[in-house]
Order: C-alpha cells, then structure tokens, then sequence
C-alpha cells in the first residue's frame, strides 16, 4: 500500500499537506492561520520534515541581569581549565505561556543583580554515546573490555587526527562521514553480562553536537570491529546508543555530571534585601529547604530545585536548541545556606546539552536571540551554558521565597493574578 502522506519539503508537498489538513471537518476559520508564513518556508524546510506550518510563542525578555562568568578552554591532557572571567549584565529571552515565570524571574535577577550578580563556574563539558557490543558469552565482553582498555590512546589518536580520511567530504556525499570537530576525550567501558557498554566521551565545542557524535562514534565502532577481528572477537550485534549515555533523559549516572555541561550559579543576598524584596527572612527560606529536602527523599526525587525546568525550557525554546534535552538538562540541586550576610542561594545544573551553532540555533529568531545574550563564536556554548544556569537560578530565588512567605501566600498570589489573566 502507497504512503500517501509525503515527508519531504517541497512545494508541492506542503501545499498537499495543508490542503488535506484545511479540509478537516474539525478545523474552522480561524485554524487556517497555522498554514501562514511569517517566516519563509523555505528556510524552515531544512529544520524538520512534513513541514506544514508554524506557530507562534511570545518571547519575554529578562534582565538586565548582572553575571560573572568563566572563559574556559582545555589543557593539553583535556582537562576543562578556567583562562579568565567576566562580568556582564545579559537580557535573557523567555519562550513560554507559563503565567508569573517572566515576572518571577525579573525579580530574583534584580534582587541578585542588586547584590553584586551571580557567578557561575563550568566544571565539566563532555557529549557522551553510549555504544554496546553484544556477544554470545561475559567472557567475549571482557575480553572487548580489557582490548578498549589497551587501545584507548590509540583510538583517540586514530579518530582526532586531523588528515582522518573519513573528515574529507567525497564525491555524492553531503557531508564527511567523521566530523572534524567532535574531539574524543576518553573511553570508558560498562560489561553487563555477554554485553560490553563503550562510553564515549566527545568535546563538541560550540555545538551541542549530537549528530557528530554519532557519525563519529559510527566511525570508531566499525575500527573497533575491524581490529579485535584478529583476535577472535566478533560480536553478535553493535547499537550505536544503548541508554547509557545520558542523553534527552534523567539519570542517576550523569546526576552527578559527566554528560553535557555541569555549572554551578550562586548568588549571596543581604538580609535587607531579602525582607524589601522577597518579602521572607533567610530562617524561612532555610525552613523551606529543610522541608522540600524531606519531601524529595519520601517521594524518590532526584533532583532537589524549585522549578529548573521551566527555566531550561523556555530559553531552549528561544534558542533553537533540541527540546528533548530539558530532561538532562533541567537536572537540578539547589540549596540555601543562612551566612552572617544574609542567605546564600546556589544551584548546579548537572547536565546543559546546549550549542550554538547546528541544528535549530540557524533559525533566524534563535541567531538573533543568541546575539543578543553574546553567544556566538568561540566559547559561547559554555557562556549559553552559564547563562541558562543563572537565570535558573534567578527564578529559584524568586520562587522560592513566594513559597517562604506566610502561607505561601506571595506563590497563590502570583499564580491566582497571573494564571487568572489568560
């Protein structure tokens, strides 16, 4: 039977799509708007197939939020090393329908930002694949393990060296089969029972880089085969992601980083500020903590934060960047600390699988959002990065402190006049 519903981009088959689509006896006047073009379908073609339409999220922007931030590089072993630091004041873009999350952000940034800002470190930025070799016995797994584990430092010059002849584009193919910017880092391996996991650890710089990976982890699968052949090694079946890698979803293996970037935000708030503008005292909000921490544990929560999510989400949305991956990157653990000062707040986000360059960062409003924040260019991915994880935590401060108030009644509140508007 003839699929009759056609995936590519063409003329010809958008307009075949809406039509079928218009015809619908559900859809009325007014859902004829999704068929129009604010930008041209041309250039969104390239983003996603069965392009039909588009739609439209507001976008607030947040700021001027003041932030110290690390520049970082990489040393010759490949360690993450901090070169320098910098403080700017940055306007956050917000794309959501969430009801009080612009608002409560603009007041946790402006309080923190009338407390000297927040600062962020980067302590770990690494693109991870998980790739298995499954064998008929544990004995050939280890065997695969003990052979990586040999051979790790050749294959990390194998597939880094620069005149690799899979990083030359040939003649009827779009694009080199091994991408020239995904740098390995290490290879770790996981044996579970005739199955032995190959972890790989990829820097991807300004892209987020999911695609490189895979190529490239591709690449060093099909070495791998070719050598260990000679040692009798053969295995039954190779998958080039195996649910160890820590991609688009929670997990307790990379909670504690390890796949995408860890950074750290923290901002210390003086007592006065805290009763003018968050309208609660730091004993309440560490009541608060207190609380929140008993209820994560009964109720089996990984991560401990307010609403890190809604945060991850709403500057994803803005960026262009893939939103399956606010699962890993919204894992969160935030804590408040009373200090003679005042309260100190923090947060670590374990996991930002973000880019700036690839995939939905090309759109035009995402390009010019990016802008906006100085996110392009060498070393922007860590800045988004650290930029994401202030503003987390700018809403954090906010929010939290509308559930500290008497009652909580600073949180219905918010939701009531907020929520009640739309």
């Amino acid at each position: 039977m003839k699929i009759r519903w056609p995936h590519r981009n063409h003329q010809a088959a958008i307009l075949h799509r809406q039509q079928v689509l218009s015809q619908l006896p559900q859809m009325n006047e007014d859902d004829q708007q999704i068929f129009s073009w604010s930008v041209k379908p041309e250039i969104l073609a390239p983003f996603q197939e069965c392009l039909s339409g588009e739609m439209v999220l507001p976008v607030g922007v947040v700021g001027p939020l003041v932030m110290n931030m690390g520049i970082y590089d990489r040393s010759s072993s490949g360690e993450l090393q901090e070169r320098s630091r910098q403080t700017e004041k940055v306007f956050v873009p917000l794309a959501h329908t969430e009801g009080g999350l612009s608002e409560s952000m603009l007041r946790g940034s402006h309080v923190a930002s009338m407390a000297g800002g927040i600062k962020t470190w980067v302590l770990q930025d690494e693109m991870t694949r998980d790739c298995a070799f499954v064998f008929e016995t544990a004995h050939e797994a280890m065997s695969l393990h003990e052979w990586i584990v040999a051979n790790a430092q050749e294959l990390k010059n194998w597939i880094n060296d620069p005149l690799h002849d899979g990083k030359v584009i040939k003649p009827g193919e779009h694009a080199a089969r091994v991408s020239s910017h995904a740098v390995l880092l290490d290879i770790r391996t996981h044996v579970i029972g005739p199955v032995c996991h190959v972890l790989y650890g990829f820097d991807t710089q300004e892209a987020c880089g999911p695609n490189m990976i895979t190529r490239n982890a591709y690449a060093l699968n099909e070495h791998i085969v070719d050598q260990i052949d000679q040692w009798g090694l053969s295995p039954r079946n190779i998958f080039l992601e195996a649910n160890m890698g820590g991609d688009k979803k929670p997990s307790y293996e990379y909670f504690h980083g390890g796949h995408g970037k860890t950074v750290v935000a923290e901002s210390v708030i003086p007592s006065p500020l805290v009763a003018r503008y968050l309208h609660t005292t730091p004993e309440q909000l560490q009541t608060l903590e207190w609380v929140g921490l008993h209820g994560a544990e009964d109720s089996g929560m990984q991560s401990f934060g307010f609403t890190p999510a809604s945060a991850v989400a709403a500057i994803f949305a803005a960026t262009g960047q893939d939103l399956g991956m606010v699962g890993t990157s919204s894992m969160a653990h935030a804590t408040v600390s009373c200090v003679p000062k005042g309260v100190a707040f923090s947060i670590i986000l374990k996991g930002i699988e973000v880019g700036t360059v690839g995939g939905g960062t090309r759109l035009p409003h995402a390009r010019s959002y990016l802008r906006m924040m100085g996110c392009e260019g060498p070393h922007s991915a860590r800045k988004l990065a650290q930029i994401i994880a202030g503003a987390t935590l700018a809403l954090e401060i906010s929010a939290a402190a509308s559930m500290a108030s008497r009652g909580s009644e600073n949180f219905f509140r918010a939701h009531w006049t907020r929520g009640g508007l739309r």
